[in-house]
């Protein structure tokens, strides 16, 4: 069994704490309701933690996804505040936000598997 490093248990309350503060805290209209935190990775210093969001039920248009991320990007530092609360730490990391596309890929991987099986059945058929 995987021992947990202190940065994994770090990054993954910052993950729970986020998810929670994102959907219950940020007020920002403009803000998609469907924001999920998928990870968080801590850097050794910690000096930053890398968040990586999906935007759930919108189509993936670039425009959404780019504000959403700059909505989130202007809440970091209430977001890190609010987590300096929550989670006791000396030091605090700087929050930067990325989008996280592996939901996406694999809705396309996922089509993809599906089409060479339906043409597979075709040729068999024929």
């Amino acid at each position: 069994m995987k021992e947990f490093s202190r940065l994994d248990r770090i990054a993954d309350q910052m993950q729970r704490e986020l998810a929670v503060m994102i959907q219950r805290e940020i007020k920002d209209p403009r803000l998609d309701a469907m924001i999920t935190v998928s990870g968080v990775k801590v850097s050794k210093d910690l000096g930053y933690a890398d968040v990586y969001v999906t935007v759930l039920g919108k189509e993936d248009k670039p425009e959404v996804i780019q504000e959403n991320l700059a909505i989130l990007k202007q809440a970091a530092g209430f977001l890190r505040s609010r987590i300096g609360r929550e989670i006791k730490l000396r030091v605090i990391p700087q929050l930067r936000f990325h989008y996280d596309e592996s939901v996406q890929r694999g809705r396309q991987i996922s089509s993809l598997i599906e089409q060479a099986v339906a043409a597979d059945r075709q040729r068999q058929e024929d």
